[in-house]
């Protein structure tokens, strides 16, 4: 009997009215993602993904400070179901530096790895479950997510039956 294929589901697009709605969606994020889940953040400076994230943390209990990771490359918070890698990638100038980094040890099945400006890091890092992309628009955020994996499918699935 053939495996039974996931269906591809066409990506969730939601417009973001405010820092308000921005972090609504990434509350709403951490009741579907998990450990082991890689979700990559794109967009222009100030397009909201370091609110993503603040967003994302909150949801998952994190009450402490949160701060973009753009000059440390990577904040790790420890959260009681799991550990939260937020990496930020924007000032990585050679791919290579990340495979020389030893952040690859943190895409792992107990770990959430949320990393914006991807692209910085080139092909080197594992495929995201979640690709979302953040787009400054008639003075909100339009958000775009699409779903990579299996697991990710099914979070794309959550996230467009729950409300918001």
């Amino acid at each position: 009997m053939p495996p039974v294929m996931e269906p591809i589901l066409p990506p969730l697009v939601q417009h973001l009215v405010d820092e308000a709605a921005t972090l609504a969606l990434g509350a709403r994020l951490a009741e579907v993602v998990g450990p082991g889940m890689s979700i990559h953040l794109s967009g222009d400076l100030g397009a909201g993904k370091t609110t993503l994230a603040r967003g994302l943390l909150r949801g998952l209990g994190y009450g402490g400070k949160v701060k973009s990771p753009t000059y440390s490359l990577v904040e790790l918070y420890n959260l009681s179901r799991l550990h939260l890698y937020h990496f930020d990638f924007f000032r990585l100038e050679d791919p290579n530096a990340w495979r020389n980094s030893g952040f690859r040890e943190h895409f792992n099945d107990a770990s959430l790895c949320l990393v914006e400006w991807p692209e910085r890091a080139g092909d080197l890092l594992p495929a995201p479950d979640l690709r979302i992309a953040l787009a400054i628009r008639d003075g909100g955020r339009d958000a775009r997510i699409d779903a990579c994996t299996a697991r990710g499918r099914r979070c794309l699935s959550a996230l467009a039956v729950a409300p918001g």
